[in-house]
């Protein structure tokens, strides 16, 4: 039962931190609410399926749904959510409409379900109970997600200037950093990061045109308790809800998890509004 807890909490973390690395990437650094977050990670599902039932092997047919989202993304950003950076308000409503224009879509051309390629790496037996490999497989893949992302943003060229445009982008430009190129690759980086999310979990759900909305909530859940960083709020928060899930789970089953999740939230935002992230600065200060 103990394992069997730890495994559930480990699956939990995996699941947020994987659907919320893209959206945090998106809100926690650039300030733009993406409602078709839902919908990047549904194209990255469909492409892994489509390039795997292609031929192609599963590790190459992920990255091939992951850089198709973010070449999508790259596109909105230039054409539709450049001009919305200073209009928060209109942003949601651009992506509200993008998702909803994605979804209908996928529905017109390729119908209400898609066959999929099935979970690889089989299962294991610990005491009475199996468990899935490719779980597991999951779960390094999300801390290795936080380490790479955290090397990227802070040990890399990109990663300083990405973070000097998102500060303050004039000041940034006037030292000869081409912003515009840097807006684009943030948000393409944020749109591959959520395909990534969609390409990991195909293997392991039905594929249907609304299937982002079931990653949707948890991600908004995982950032609004996080806030505005990445590190220090939605790696904290990815925990603490895997905790909070796992627990209320285990003892009355996944609709009570569901609404311990939304419970955090409502307590979260009363006591910390700046998230767990403006915490932690706050106390260092």
């Amino acid at each position: 039962m103990l394992f069997s807890f730890l495994y559930q909490c480990g699956d939990a973390f995996a699941f947020l931190v994987i659907a919320s690395m893209g959206l945090a990437v998106i809100f926690g650094m650039m300030g733009v609410i993406n409602l078709a977050h839902g919908e990047f990670i549904t194209c990255g599902a469909y492409v892994t399926v489509a390039l795997a039932r292609g031929g192609l092997p599963l590790p190459l047919a992920i990255l091939g749904g992951a850089l198709a989202a973010g070449l999508i993304g790259m596109v909105l950003e230039r054409l539709v959510i450049r001009r919305l950076y200073a209009r928060p308000l209109d942003s949601i409503v651009a992506t509200w409409g993008l998702s909803m224009i994605a979804t209908q879509g996928i529905l017109i051309v390729l119908g209400s379900t898609m066959p999929g390629v099935g979970t690889p790496m089989g299962s294991f037996v610990v005491g009475s109970f199996s468990y899935s490999s490719y779980r597991l497989l999951l779960m390094a893949v999300a801390v290795g997600l936080l380490v790479g992302l955290y090397l990227l943003f802070y040990h890399t060229r990109f990663g300083v200037v990405s973070r000097a445009t998102i500060q303050n982008a004039r000041m940034a430009q006037a030292v000869g950093v081409d912003t515009g190129r840097i807006y684009t690759l943030t948000f393409g980086l944020g749109a591959a990061l959520a395909g990534l999310a969609g390409g990991l979990y195909a293997p392991t759900m039905t594929l249907v045109p609304t299937m982002g909305v079931t990653f949707m909530v948890e991600s908004f859940v995982t950032v609004v308790i996080g806030g505005g960083d990445i590190f220090l709020g939605a790696a904290p928060a990815a925990a603490i809800l895997a905790v909070i899930r796992a627990t209320l789970t285990m003892w009355h089953g996944q609709l009570f998890g569901q609404i311990g999740l939304l419970i955090t939230v409502i307590i979260v935002i009363r006591l910390l509004p700046g998230g767990v992230s403006g915490w932690i600065l706050g106390s260092r200060r």
